[in-house]
């Protein structure tokens, strides 16, 4: 089965070798048929503590590193996507 990608933004590095990632997606209403947006954060595994507030990530689907960490960060998402 392949590994789920997904791209958002670093809200949180305070933690050690973690970082909090909020990703955002878009949704039609079932009946209203109007956009709204969706939100959740993952808490994703950072092993060299690169990456800070504000910086857009892609984290990948991943064995357990922790109790909470589920998703490990594989690039700094490039501006064209």
């Amino acid at each position: 089965m392949p590994k789920r990608i997904l791209q958002g933004t670093v809200t949180s590095d305070q933690n050690v070798q973690t970082v909090t990632v909020l990703v955002e997606r878009r949704v039609t209403h079932p009946v209203l048929k109007k956009t709204i947006r969706k939100s959740k954060k993952y808490r994703a595994h950072d092993p060299n503590d690169t990456f800070m507030v504000g910086d857009v990530v892609r984290i990948r689907e991943g064995a357990p590193v922790s109790k909470t960490k589920r998703w490990e960060v594989i690039a700094e998402a490039s501006a064209e996507s």
